[in-house]
């Protein structure tokens, strides 16, 4: 009943992710105490396998095997180390999980998880007890001496007709557990065991920035028209995969910068209220051509969880099994919108203002390049050559006092690098980021259109950029709608004239802690860069939480433009700054400069914030007379 969701494509970078995050359990090993535990009961169930078709067939026939395989030794060994490291697995998860007790397991199904394990430690005790018998009676296909554990077990068997008994009480056991195990997995939290190597396949290859777009066209298939998820019917098959997929493991939860300020929302907890929402009505929306499932708000998740979400991408990126949840908010937001009108009322100023002014300010386009005035930049006409380099300032920089800066900044370091570079002014208007992760969709595809009308009629070829929102939107966005084009960060851009010598600092002391923006270092890999412009003026000095693990500024999502419950997250990401002992607080985004310079002086820290384009400006010798 699900939507569809276009996964095709891209094969050798799917069968990567395979090998790589399902196989190889890449992002459960980023902990490795637990991410270890979790690999050697992964890897053990796919190395022991072959041992249940063995038990069957040793049902039926004691004295036959698997041909060939069931005889050798090596595999024998192999058998005895991996049910030894899998119960090494199952002890480790009891222990994690009643003694330890992450706070990440907060609202997960221990009592299943629990008999989960009891479960898995059976199957595993059972095989090497039976292969044990089996030994003790010499019936073993293999020299003992390849499987050491079963061997030493062994003799806890004294190989008359109790053992006999033994050996079949034994290899049933085995099965029967198995057979549970198997008939208990559709209805536990554990159907990720079958559904995670399909969602890890599926997962997006493409920019994890990029949001997929709703189609208003009238082309296609009706019944595949939607405007976001209001009901389990309304999910795509890769969100209702996303569902089945989850572990309970809380790693989602535990970086989510909203539910590490005492906010509502927990992706893990969405996510689960998803699933049982689509575990409690898919079968009668299936079976029944009348029945009208319930909305998933404020039945699966509340009006509040949807709104807390800033779109930092921290639980994408720690998922193990390649769950979306900014896709599943935002979609829950854009039916919330689109379909009722219903949303924050202290967002209703910022989309009114995107749509009447072309910017979240509510400013008159025609000042968009009053920032510029006396600083010699070209205003790209109708008509006019193409530039190098279209500088594509964005609204923040534009309107903002505090964000303009780095505007300033990078128009004169440019210019001082000789750079032929031009802007369009009051052609250039909001890229609709806020209004989409607001969750408006139609708002955000009027202004795709419109930009990209405007940048292809302006011919340019690259773009840069100093709001890593614009950049995002302009990279992996637009080429949806015809807007193909090569964008850069500005940081990138000012780090490659700084190493070519077009660009001379002088280094100074300060010590300066650099703040990865969530649009820049996680959803777009940009980490080098602004760093070599930090380590260029200042001594860096690194916060707890940084690259593609950073903290957010508590900007995304739109929530520049809403109230926020629960501590402040700008005032936590402050904290940590201000714990580094670094005297400036270098930002590479006008979003977390406002936010963050508020952070600064709401909780009273003494620390400057400062864009690094506006950090290299100061520090640039002057030219020789």
């Amino acid at each position: 009943m699900a939507k569809p969701s276009d996964r095709s494509g891209e094969v050798p970078a799917r069968l990567r992710n395979e090998a790589v995050i399902a196989l190889g359990q890449r992002k459960l090993l980023q902990r490795v105490v637990p991410g270890l535990m979790h690999a050697f009961i992964f890897w053990g169930f796919i190395v022991l396998l072959p041992t249940i078709v063995m038990a069957m067939i040793a049902i039926a026939d004691r004295g036959e095997t698997i041909p060939w395989l069931g005889r050798q030794g090596w595999f024998a060994l192999i058998a005895d180390v991996f049910c030894v490291l899998v119960l090494a697995g199952v002890v480790t998860a009891f222990l994690i999980r009643k003694i330890q007790r992450p706070a990440r397991f907060e609202g997960s199904h221990m009592g299943e998880a629990d008999l989960i394990l009891v479960l898995i430690a059976g199957i595993v005790a059972t095989l090497l007890l039976w292969h044990a018998s089996l030994i003790a009676l010499g019936l073993n296909e293999w020299g003992a001496s390849w499987s050491p554990v079963s061997n030493a077990l062994s003799n806890l068997f004294g190989g008359g007709s109790g053992t006999h008994d033994a050996e079949r009480v034994l290899v049933w056991a085995h099965i029967a557990i198995v057979l549970s195990f198997l008939a208990y997995l559709p209805n536990s939290k554990h159907l990720h065991i079958a559904t995670a190597v399909v969602n890890v396949y599926f997962g997006r290859t493409r920019a994890r920035g990029r949001l997929e777009p709703l189609r208003f066209d009238e082309e296609g298939p009706e019944e595949d028209m939607r405007l976001g998820s209001g009901t389990v019917t309304d999910m795509t098959w890769k969100q209702v995969v996303d569902t089945y997929s989850c572990t309970e493991c809380g790693r989602c939860q535990d970086v989510c910068p909203a539910w590490a300020t005492g906010k509502a929302l927990s992706p893990k907890l969405l996510i689960m209220g998803l699933r049982d929402q689509l575990f409690a009505e898919g079968p009668q929306a299936l079976g029944a051509a009348e029945f009208e499932p319930s909305p998933l708000v404020p039945n699966a998740v509340t009006d509040e969880v949807v709104w807390d979400c800033v779109t930092c991408g921290a639980c994408v990126r720690e998922c193990p099994v390649s769950i979306e949840h900014i896709d599943h908010i935002v979609d829950l937001r854009r039916h919330l919108v689109m379909n009722e009108a219903r949303f924050p009322s202290e967002a209703e100023p910022m989309l009114r203002d995107v749509e009447r002014s072309s910017n979240p300010w509510g400013k008159a386009q025609s000042d968009r390049a009053a920032w510029a005035e006396g600083l010699g930049v070209r205003v790209l006409e109708p008509g006019d050559p193409a530039p190098d380099v279209l500088y594509w300032v964005g609204c923040a920089a534009s309107f903002d006092e505090r964000a303009r800066t780095s505007a300033e900044s990078t128009a004169k370091l440019l210019t001082a690098a000789g750079i032929d570079f031009a802007i369009l002014g009051p052609r250039e208007a909001c890229t609709g980021d806020p209004a989409r992760r607001m969750g408006n969709e139609y708002v955000f595809q009027s202004f795709a259109e419109q930009n990209v009308e405007t940048l292809n009629e302006s011919g340019a070829k690259k773009i840069v950029t100093s709001c890593p929102h614009c950049f995002n939107t302009l990279a992996n966005e637009y080429p949806d709608f015809g807007g193909s084009y090569e964008v850069v960060h500005h940081s990138e851009l000012l780090a490659e004239l700084v190493r070519e010598g077009r660009i001379s600092p002088s280094r100074g002391d300060r010590r300066i802690t650099y703040h990865d923006s969530c649009y820049l270092a996680r959803h777009n890999d940009v980490l080098a860069e602004p760093r070599e412009l930090v380590a260029a003026v200042g001594q860096p000095v690194e916060m707890a939480r940084t690259g593609k693990r950073t903290f957010c500024c508590g900007a995304g999502g739109a929530h520049m433009w809403m109230e926020e419950r629960g501590r402040p997250i700008n005032e936590e990401r402050v904290r940590e700054a201000a714990e580094t002992g670094a005297e400036t607080l270098a930002v590479a985004c006008p979003y977390c400069t406002i936010m963050l310079d508020d952070g600064v002086r709401t909780s009273g820290r003494d620390l400057r914030v400062a864009d690094v384009a506006t950090l290299l400006a100061e520090s640039v010798e002057p030219p020789e007379e």
